[in-house]
């Protein structure tokens, strides 16, 4: 549980959020913005600014250890961030060091976890920004962040994330603000990663296009709390919570060209005054009496490896779809 302490009150960003993935797996993560996403991978890795953040509960296994434990910015955490589990954030530019050539970056990750001496982490990183598709990378290497365009930046990111073939690589919402070509490109970059290293990716995204495309298992958020999770083909072709179905009819689609989109009414809830009901019940169609009276619902199983958290999928027995 992650939560931001202002002057207006707590903000609970992340709660009670749950869930796993494994060697060679990409998983991914989805919801509108503002639903902790990106706070809840942030968490894992620690990286939540504090103040005004604050990590209350919960543990983030990993090779059987729990990263919460570790000391801030301790060794036994600077071993694991960067090496065993690496980020791509969404903005480049504010994550590269701006005065700070590309080459000396990629050399330092190099050096600092691997140990390479600097003439082979110079050659390690020539090879890096040709694997991720950076031409004359060799005259590069002396070039700084601003004399890359968008896409060759959020390149650099990936060969500097896969520099020391973490375990996990973390991709949150990193083709965003990128055309679809490059777009198309980076995700291919990734996947490509994950089968030649067998590491495992988690792709933060409102694109449910991604992840039709390139994940197996889907997580859905919503308020800072995992309503739906299952294999991409549960979630996209037999959806059971209201809101993941929601998010589905937002989506083009060509079957169905020129048919107008429904987008969700209302607004997501204000994160400091959350219902103990179900948060989705303001906006949700389907809404019946037990939404707005019964306490918020846990994660259940509807069918092998599926879950959700809404009342409808316990009505006789039922699933949320059956009403859609």
């Amino acid at each position: 549980m992650t939560e931001f302490r202002t002057e207006r009150g707590v903000i609970k960003a992340v709660n009670g959020v749950s869930y796993e993935i494994h060697e060679g797996e990409i998983v991914g993560l989805v919801g509108e913005s503002g639903s902790g996403k990106s706070v809840s991978q942030l968490s894992v890795m620690r990286l939540v600014a504090s103040p005004p953040g604050f990590i209350v509960g919960g543990k983030a296994l990993f090779e059987g250890k729990d990263l919460l434990e570790f000391e801030a910015n301790g060794p036994e955490l600077r071993s694991v961030r960067g090496a065993k589990i690496a980020m791509v954030f969404q903005e480049p530019m504010t994550s590269l060091n701006p005065v700070l050539t590309i080459g000396f970056q990629l050399r330092e990750m190099l050096e600092l976890h691997l140990g390479m001496r600097t003439q082979d982490a110079q050659q390690r990183a020539v090879e890096l920004l040709q694997k991720v598709g950076v031409p004359d990378a060799q005259n590069r290497l002396g070039d700084y962040p601003h004399q890359f365009s968008g896409g060759m930046r959020q390149r650099v990111m990936v060969a500097m994330a896969t520099s020391c073939n973490p375990k996990i690589l973390i991709a949150d919402e990193a083709t965003t603000a990128l055309d679809a070509t490059t777009q198309l490109q980076l995700l291919e970059l990734l996947r490509d990663t994950v089968v030649r290293l067998n590491t495992a990716l988690v792709i933060v995204t409102h694109n449910l296009g991604v992840v039709a495309r390139y994940a197996q298992r889907v997580y859905v958020m919503y308020a800072g709390r995992i309503v739906e999770h299952g294999t991409v083909d549960q979630i996209l072709l037999n959806p059971q919570h209201p809101y993941t179905m929601d998010l589905l009819r937002c989506v083009p689609s060509r079957s169905e060209r020129g048919e107008k989109l429904i987008p969700i009414a209302g607004t997501t809830p204000d994160l400091m005054n959350l219902p103990q009901t179900c948060s989705f019940s303001p906006r949700c169609r389907y809404k019946e009496p037990d939404c707005e009276e019964k306490l918020c619902p846990e994660l259940e199983q509807v069918e092998p490896g599926h879950y959700v958290a809404c009342h409808l999928s316990r009505r006789d027995g039922g699933h949320a779809a059956d009403v859609a």
